[in-house]
Parts: structure tokens; sequence; C-alpha cells
């Protein structure tokens, strides 16, 4: 098939053809097109069934097919308000739109909506002549994990909510956890005039506990010490604050396989925001939950079948449309988190940033973003220090649940993974990184083409100021002739020394606005030559070096281009930070190194947790800023 694109097909004239192929000797087409492309195959297309294939110039565009609904499936049955009888009797009137899919070879614009819309108008008659029975509403399943919904929200779908996690087997359920969203189409403007029936079914309500849960926060003690005096805020509009947490945790509702989780996610997200000293699940749940609630979210935690992954997903891509710019940053660094036993996932003595010195303590690898519109963390990963791997930790690790695919990772290896997981998420033109990981050439090396790196290094890092000269030296007459290449000419410096030279050349520059007023710097600025073992590299860099006014001197590379303007590696020195500011943010305030988990899954869900904590602090700084009101009013 050859690539058919909006200006090659709908652009030109060429009409989009719909055509009904059940039956026809299109269907083996249909067939293997669909198992071929569909992430579902074409199986299992249950009770009446049709389908469809759309062509444009005579190729095969799409595929769709409508087959029987299911059964049972509470949101809709809510929203249909019929009683068990009336399902069984008229369920035949329902169809599910189970199979949809856009060739890989076609790209155009807005083909879906229009392959849909199209085939809803002739629907309701095909059916009927098919099967002589009238077709009173639609149905599909969105699975979160894969899709979002937006065909059918552009065509008018209504969200009902999400399935329950059970899949038929024999005669009964059988639970996998893995929730769908429910988008369902009125064909039947009459239908609940025809069963007598109203819908029981508020999609925009919550579940009972969720909502007494939400009413309760409305007169929770917010954390004062969280930045909200930048903010224009009156005091119903603190009150105003309960409702938007509880607006924005829905957006996740796709990622829980009941409500209660739902509600206990809620209670955890208000406890990281909340005024009390202690974050862990226990006094969370008595100070926001209830009582009984202490072990069901130490489990929602560690071992519930929620889909944390989908959550991280869906929080990458809301900030995405928030923060996203070419000539971002892409940053990477590692936090350390004090504990005090030897039972917690991946705690052992090792360095900790926090204290200064060697301590018993866990330690993640962070990857943050930083644009000119703001700055989040994006993508975390524990570190599990290579003893953790040694026989003596197998029942440790069993017990704490670390999935047996994971194995001994460094620091900057688990850096180089998270970048390559978000990369095609934020663009970005800058990958930022302190020392620990820009003092590794293998790193530096194996960074992402065509994004470049500002790295900070140590003051020892070694460079020289000119490209040496490297060769055999002559052989002098006397003992064996060298056969080995060695730096004949060049002098190999301490990045440290060159800031100490009476010959370099500072700048005074503003680096950017802080909490305390401009940020003001010295920078010097120069091309050299990193060394590897002893030896220049073949390209030059960019030394970049900031004298700040309390004395500090920081010191970084870049493999930025020759002719970058200084003003742009200014730009670039100063979008690192803002990965700190988020560790001091959720150390200080979101008590993300407050919790008590032991497991993998518990870390990795608390610390995504506090990420979206963070993003609903980001997303309430932009709708209440000082002179401006809620949007709403």
């Amino acid at each position: 098939m050859h690539t058919i694109t909006t200006a090659s097909s709908l652009n030109k004239g060429h009409s989009l053809d719909l055509q009904l192929v059940t039956g026809s000797e299109w269907e083996p087409l249909w067939d293997q097109l669909v198992h071929a492309h569909h992430y579902l195959g074409c199986r299992k297309l249950l009770g009446r069934r049709l389908k469809y294939m759309a062509f444009v110039q005579e190729e095969p565009v799409a595929a769709l097919s409508w087959s029987a609904p299911a059964r049972q499936l509470g949101v809709r049955d809510q929203f249909i308000g019929w009683d068990p009888q009336q399902r069984k009797r008229f369920l035949g009137r329902l169809a599910a739109n189970s199979r949809f899919v856009i060739f890989p070879w076609v790209q155009v614009k807005n083909l879906a909506s229009c392959v849909l819309a199209r085939n809803l108008r002739r629907l309701r008659h095909d059916w009927k002549q098919r099967f002589q029975e009238d077709l009173w509403l639609v149905e599909t399943f969105v699975d979160p994990r894969y899709f979002r919904g937006t065909v059918y929200k552009a065509a008018n779908w209504r969200f009902l909510g999400s399935t329950q996690g059970y899949t038929k087997r024999g005669k009964g359920y059988l639970y996998h956890g893995r929730t769908k969203d429910v988008y369902v189409y009125v064909l039947e403007s009459g239908l609940w005039d025809i069963l007598g029936c109203s819908s029981t079914l508020h999609v925009t309500s919550l579940p009972k506990k969720v909502e007494e849960l939400s009413m309760a926060l409305q007169s929770g003690n917010w954390n004062p010490s969280l930045d909200f005096a930048e903010l224009d805020l009156e005091q119903e509009d603190i009150q105003t604050i309960a409702d938007e947490l509880v607006s924005f945790h829905q957006e996740f509702r796709h990622c829980f396989g009941r409500s209660e989780q739902e509600r206990l996610g809620l209670g955890y997200i208000f406890g990281l925001l909340g005024d009390t000293k202690a974050k862990s699940a226990e006094p969370i749940a008595l100070e926001y939950i209830e009582k009984p609630a202490v072990r069901s979210l130490q489990r929602f935690m560690k071992v519930a079948p929620w889909d944390h992954e989908a959550m991280l997903r869906t929080h990458q891509e809301n900030m995405a449309k928030y923060l996203s710019s070419p000539g971002a940053m892409i940053t990477v660094d590692a936090s350390e988190f004090q504990k005090k036993g030897t039972h917690s996932v991946g705690v052992a003595r090792q360095y900790c940033g926090r204290l200064g010195k060697t301590e018993n303590c866990q330690s993640g690898v962070f990857a943050g973003y930083t644009s000119e519109h703001g700055h989040c963390l994006i993508d975390c990963q524990l570190y599990m220090p290579r003893q953790w791997f040694n026989e003596e930790y197998k029942e440790l690790r069993a017990k704490n649940l670390v999935p047996e695919d994971v194995e001994f990772q460094t620091k900057p290896e688990i850096a180089l993974q998270l970048i390559h997981r978000v990369k095609d998420i934020f663009p970005a033109s800058w990958i930022g990184c302190d020392s620990a990981f820009g003092s590794d050439d293998n790193f530096l090396s194996s960074l992402p083409e065509g994004l470049w790196y500002f790295a900070d290094v140590k003051g020892s890092e070694r460079v020289f100021l000119d490209k040496p000269e490297v060769g055999v030296p002559a052989y002098q007459g006397k003992g064996k002739p060298p056969t080995k290449q060695r730096v004949l000419s060049g002098d190999l410096r301490r990045v440290c020394d060159i800031a100490k030279s009476e010959d370099i050349s500072w700048q005074t520059v503003n680096l950017g606005e802080g909490t305390k007023g401009p940020l003001l710097a010295h920078v010097a600025c120069m091309r050299v030559y990193s060394s590897r073992n002893g030896f220049p590299k073949n390209e030059p860099v960019w030394l970049f070096i900031r004298k700040h006014f309390d004395g500090q001197i920081r010191y970084a590379i870049s493999n930025a281009p020759a002719d970058t303007p200084f003003e742009k590696l200014c730009k670039a020195s100063a979008m690192r930070w803002p990965i700190e500011q988020c560790f001091e943010e959720g150390k200080s305030h979101l008590g993300m190194d407050a919790y008590e988990h032991r497991s993998w899954p518990a870390w990795h869900r608390h610390m995504i947790y506090v990420m979206l904590a963070q993003q609903f602090l980001f997303r309430l700084r932009q709708r209440f800023k000082k002179n401006s009101r809620l949007e709403s009013r």
C-alpha cells in the first residue's frame, strides 16, 4: 500500500467510500487487516455483527465492526435505568463498536471522526435491514493504556465511567484489574419513553464515599507552608480548592479498578497537600479518611490492582500540554531519602546528597522538564544498589515485590532509560544534569541524537584549552623505540584552576528571577577539549563557569555548536536548577521523603502521587494569579 496523506487524498477531491463488507468478497480482507493492525485482532466478535471498510481511491483506509453489547455493564445500565427484565428483553437493541482501526499507511487528518460519523448515519438502516430490529444505542470500550477516546469525544459520544475490571469466563466473571473507559451514543432519543424509565446515573457525580470525602475536604486544613502567598486567594477560594482537587483527581479515574480505590487515592493526595507533619499512609488515613482505612490505604499503595503506570502517562501528557517548548530541557538528577531500617527496598549505606555524607538511605533517579512555561518532575525509578542482587537478598526482594526482570543498573544507566522514555512526549533541545552524570563519559556519549547536553562537572575535571598534538614521540637514540601515542604538546588543566586564571574574561549576567530577586553571577565561557584517559576528544566543547556572589563556583560543559550565542548558554545553565526546586518543594511540603513504604510498587506509587500534587499546585498557580480570579467567575 502506498501512503495516503491529506494532500494526496481527500483534499484533492477523492471521496470517502464506506462499504458494508459482511458476507461480501471484501470480508476476508477485513479479517486479514484487522488481525494484522488492531491490537485485539479479529476474533471474538460475538452475536450479531456488521463489518465495514472505508476506502479512498479504492484503497482501504479504515475498518470497523459492530457486534453484541456487554450483557451486564454497570455504568451503561445505570445510564439507561432499565431493570434486569428490561435489559434481558431489549439488549438486542444495543450494539458495541467492537473494532475500529485506521491503517498505518494512512495519514489523513480527522479521518477517524469522519469514518465514525459516516458509519453512524447508516448503521440503524443496515442493522434493521439485516436483523429486523431497531438499534437504540451503541457503546464502546476504550483501553486507557493505549488510547484516550479522542475520536469518540469529538463525535459527541458520552463518557459514562469505567468498567470494573472483570472479564466473562464460562458462567462467571474473572477479575483482571484492567479497566476500560465506557462511551455510549444514543441513536433513539425516545429510548426512555419506550422503556418507561429514567437514567439513574449522574455522569458527573462521584461515588457516594468519594463524594462524602470531597465534602469533608472542603473544610480540611491545607498546608500553610505551601506557596499560596503568591496567589490572589480569598477565603471562599480556599474552600473551592477542595473542589478543584476532586476534579483534578477525577482525570485519573481510568487508572482505578473500583471507586474505593479512587476514594483512597483522593485521600492520599490530600494528605500530601494537607497540614499534617506525618505524611505516611497511617496518619493520612487517620486524619483525612477514617480509622478503618489504614490497612486499606497501605494495601492501596502496595498491592491493589490499579494502574499507576497509566497514571504516570496521564501526568506526563497533561504536563506536556502546559509546558512543551522546543527549546526546553530534560533534566536528570538523583535524590536520597534517609531510612533507619534495613528492610525497605533498595536501602543501603550510600552517599546521601541531602546530608552530604554516607548514610543509610534509599536513592531514586528522577527526570524533570523545564521550559519558559514552568517545570515539573516527569518520571522516576528507584536505584537498587548492587548488593541487593546478591543471593542473600533474594527473599527480601520477593517480600518487597521487586519485579523479577529488574537488574542492576547504575544511576547514569537509569537516567538514560528515563530520558529515552520521555523524549518523545516532551520536546527539548537540551539535557541537563549534575556532576554525578556529567562526569560519566559513557552517559554523555549515549544521549539521544539531536539533543545537546549542559552537564555540570567537578572542579577537578581536566580539559585542554587548545587541541594538543598527539603522536608517537620521536626516537631519542637510546633504549627501545616508543610505540604508544602520547600528548606531545598542550596543557591539561583542572577547570577550577582555569577559573583562578587572571586571563579569564568574566561577564556579570542575570541568570533568571529567583524568589529573592534577580540571580546574578559572573560568567566565563570558552571552547575547550575534554579529556579521556589523558587524551583530548576530537571535538571541542563549551566550558561554562559561573561564579556566584556568595563565592560558590559551578562548572559545566556542553556540546552545543560553536556558534551558540552566549545568552543561549546562560539560559541553559539556569534550566537545570528547577529540578532541585522540585525536590525542595516535595521534601519540605509534600511528604516526598516522609513515606514509610517498604515495597517497590509503593515507593513508585508514592512518588507518582507527589508528582500529581506538584502538578495540582502548578495548575492552581496558573488559575489563581495575582490580580486574577477563578475562570468560573
